[in-house]
């Protein structure tokens, strides 16, 4: 079919990466299929830099959070809510897509209800081992859902579950280089601190580096910071001895990072525990405490359970006692290996495909 002739979906994501990206990797899909995509969202979030960057036309509403801020915010939020209500409906219609997928973030809201309204064919996907807020609410009005991990939605929800979409270039790196640590040279530590909340691994790191490598180096550690934190990092590590430390405020190219790592310290998120299954990569995971419904603690206990991870609470987490942790792997690598292989066997590498599939299916009436 022509490009004019396409059918067009209607993509719908925003805030952060853990919805966009994996609304990017199905929109490509779909695209690869020769379908029309186009993307609903808001000006504040991720989706406003990155999805007119991957060559997808934008459509913006006035949509901001409500959970967790004041009364100001939340009045002030529920009146941008209506406006985006209103905005959604007359962009549904006026678009007419043959299915609008919702993958998350307050703006799938007003866009999900509104394809119902429309009665277009709805799909919902839940990133996170806990159902969010919007998806939740859009639960019971979508024509199909699916989740990434099993028990996200209560179990009076009919949901499939399928896994994670992950970035091409991530799949493509997965098997660029297989995991290869067996302690015949300094274990390459992967440090994720730059999201917000993590600052306190961003302090602890610096001594659990010097305490390792002190007399003689055994880790190379690339330390991703923040914007806000990497020069304050850079200077902890240079007092205490270890100036050779790489650390950067963003790193652009997450599949490089992966790859090149043994061993990963980061924060939960649903994004960052697909990513580290498709690559393959054990991990000590730091559930970010004040995450709403507490859902990356159960992010984590997906690949703790699996043995592909160490859960470590932030109020837990000590200098001393990572330092421990890094030793035994050093002293006993084969238990890294064994993470390394669980992780991977805990990888959906084709979730975009299938996501892609049921999209197709409810296009199709299936």
């Amino acid at each position: 079919m022509s490009a004019a002739n396409a059918a067009l979906v209607l993509m719908t994501a925003g805030g952060t990466g853990g919805h966009v990206y994996p609304a990017l990797a199905v929109a490509s899909e779909l695209m690869e299929r020769g379908y029309r995509v186009e993307w609903v969202g808001t000006h504040r979030g991720l989706e406003h830099r990155v999805v007119p960057a991957a060559g997808i036309t934008l459509h913006c509403l006035p949509v901001r959070g409500v959970r967790g801020k004041s009364v100001l915010h939340k009045l002030l939020g529920l009146v941008y809510l209506v406006l985006a209500a209103v905005q959604a409906l007359w962009l549904v219609y006026r678009r007419a897509p043959r299915c609008v997928v919702g993958m998350g973030g307050y703006v799938a809201g007003p866009a999900g209800v509104a394809a119902w309204l429309l009665r277009k064919p709805l799909l919902i996907h839940e990133q996170n081992a806990v159902a969010g807020t919007t998806n939740r609410m859009l639960a019971p009005l979508a024509s199909r859902v699916v989740a990434a991990f099993a028990g996200a939605f209560a179990d009076k929800v009919d949901c499939t579950v399928l896994g994670n979409p992950v970035r091409r270039q991530l799949l493509e790196a997965a098997g660029a280089r297989q995991y290869d640590y067996a302690g015949q040279r300094p274990l390459r530590l992967l440090v994720l601190g730059g999201s917000l909340g993590a600052q306190p691994i961003n302090e602890v790191m610096p001594s659990v580096v010097a305490a390792l490598n002190e007399p003689t180096p055994r880790l190379e550690v690339w330390h991703q910071a923040g914007e806000a934190h990497a020069s304050l990092v850079e200077r902890a590590y240079a007092q205490m001895g270890q100036a050779a430390t790489r650390v950067a405020p963003f790193i652009e190219d997450m599949a490089a990072a992966y790859a090149w790592a043994d061993l990963v310290i980061c924060r939960a998120g649903a994004l960052t525990v697909s990513e580290l299954a498709v690559m393959g990569r054990p991990a000590i995971l730091v559930p970010l405490p004040y995450a709403i419904d507490d859902h990356q603690s159960a992010n984590a206990r997906y690949l703790a359970g699996r043995g592909a991870a160490i859960l470590l609470r932030q109020a837990d987490m000590s200098a001393e006692g990572l330092a421990a942790s890094l030793r035994g792997y050093l002293e006993v690598p084969t238990q890294l290996a064994a993470m390394a292989q669980a992780a991977a066997a805990a990888a959906t590498p084709d979730a975009a495909a299938r996501v892609s599939d049921c999209c197709e299916e409810l296009i199709h009436g299936n």
